[in-house]
């Protein structure tokens, strides 16, 4: 494949280097030497603007690009529905968004309604809104309060900050808004408590944060399925169960964050549904379209949307919110496209395969490197946390872990991590690859990954 080369590019590399902010990272090193710049990407690969040629194992950098690059089909959807039509406010509909809305609603049974927004910070909020404004509808206002757990993210807008468990995220970015209460992780790697039954206790802790902040002042708990960005945590057994019998005993709505485990990364449609939930609210937003075209939705219950039609003669009694982006039609009609080649190309079965393959290999690998203490995931979506020391868990040199991420994007292969998120703990290999992983592909992230822990730790 014939590639553009930086000399073809210099202007573009300056252009970048004076005039754009990157996101999550250190502008000062651009001082002397270029950033990065990806042009092009086909199935698992993307090429730099030096025509180096990278294995992408995290899906575009965050977990987003799940059916892999060069996707014409989604392009050239995009394509005709921005030429017939290519926005109009959600106060109407579209073609492509009533498609995708009954599409999406066909892979979760419970749910009923979706509202399209801007990002998955936004979905979120929507969320958020919704039940501060239950809260006033039911409640007199009182049961207002939203539960957050340690080390999940929710998003990069100071409220969703408010509700978010990654300290070093949030660090100088306070006051934050009001109502917003933490209950503690469920990392059983790093319990709290030995007990037989961590799962069960982990949730119950959410049952005592309850009781603590009166249940008649808490309206809602917001988890992700598997925290993403704070660890790759996956959940252990009995919590789901136990957090859904909280919930309803207490009148609490449950809302899950899907925007990272939607849409099929860990080997079904969402990853609620791996534990029988039944949840109130569903966001989700990076693998809708897998990145082809922007969309987040906020999918809910009929319970829920019944609360808000209200009366039309009360100008206040409906849900007063819009996101303008919410109404382009670039997103569901990709989404379609999508979740159509998610389905004919059977990749949610592909995905448990591939996952299972990525998991066995990097156990092999802690079998080799004592630096890995734990390796935990769901589908392509896994963790090898980094330690000093297996017997007392001590964290590896965080800067000893973006070394190994260093050293695996030297050779060709991008892998992520933890970072600046969890203090002490940015200690966690991330590897999300594409659905469309093959098993050589699998066996190239882990290769390299095995070289750069030898290189970082030997």
């Amino acid at each position: 494949m014939a590639m553009a080369h930086s000399n073809d590019l210099s202007a573009v590399i300056e252009a970048d280097r004076e005039h754009l902010w990157h996101h999550l990272i250190h502008h000062k090193p651009f001082e002397t030497i270029d950033p990065r710049i990806i042009v092009e990407g086909r199935g698992m690969r993307v090429w730099d603007a030096n025509g180096k040629e990278h294995l992408d194992g995290v899906s575009g950098g965050v977990w987003t690009v799940n059916v892999g690059y060069g996707r014409e089909r989604i392009a050239n959807a995009v394509r005709d529905q921005l030429i017939q039509l290519p926005y109009f406010a959600n106060s109407a509909g579209s073609i492509p968004g009533a498609r995708f809305a009954d599409m999406l609603i066909d892979k979760m049974p419970g749910m009923s309604r979706v509202y399209f927004t801007n990002s998955g910070s936004e979905a979120n909020e929507k969320a958020f809104k919704m039940v501060r404004q239950i809260a006033h509808k039911k409640y007199g206002g009182k049961k207002h309060k939203i539960l957050y757990r340690e080390r999940d993210y929710h998003g990069s807008t100071i409220t969703t900050m408010s509700a978010g468990g990654q300290e070093e995220r949030n660090a100088q970015y306070g006051p934050y808004t009001p109502g917003f209460i933490p209950v503690p992780h469920c990392m059983e790697y790093r319990a709290q408590v030995e007990t037989e039954n961590y799962g069960e206790w982990a949730a119950n802790q959410i049952e005592e944060v309850i009781l603590r902040e009166g249940a008649d002042t808490v309206g809602a708990l917001c988890l992700e399925p598997v925290t993403a960005g704070g660890g790759v945590i996956v959940p252990p057994e009995g919590y789901w169960e136990r957090v859904q019998e909280i919930c309803k005993k207490y009148d609490v709505l449950l809302h899950i964050d899907e925007v990272v485990c939607g849409v099929g990364r860990t080997g079904i449609w969402f990853g609620y549904q791996h534990y029988g939930i039944k949840p109130d609210f569903v966001t989700m937003a990076k693998g809708v379209a897998s990145g082809y075209a922007a969309i987040a939705c906020m999918v809910t219950t009929d319970e829920i949307f019944e609360m808000f039609k209200g009366n039309p003669d009360d100008p206040m009694d409906y849900f007063r919110d819009i996101s303008t982006f919410g109404g382009c039609t670039a997103g569901p009609a990709a989404a379609i496209e999508n979740m159509a080649i998610i389905e004919e190309e059977g990749l949610l079965e592909n995905t448990t395969k591939m996952g299972a393959r990525l998991v066995r290999n990097l156990q092999a690998l802690s079998e080799k490197h004592r630096v890995i203490g734990d390796v935990r995931g769901k589908g392509l979506f896994c963790g090898a946390e980094l330690v000093a020391d297996r017997q007392t868990k001590e964290p590896a040199d965080e800067k000893k872990v973006m070394a190994v991420v260093g050293d695996c994007m030297a050779q060709g292969v991008i892998i992520g991590a933890t970072n600046r998120s969890i203090p002490g703990f940015n200690n966690t290999l991330c590897f999300s690859p594409a659905l469309i992983s093959s098993a050589d592909d699998i066996d190239e992230i882990t290769s390299a990954v095995d070289k750069a822990l030898t290189k970082v730790f030997s």
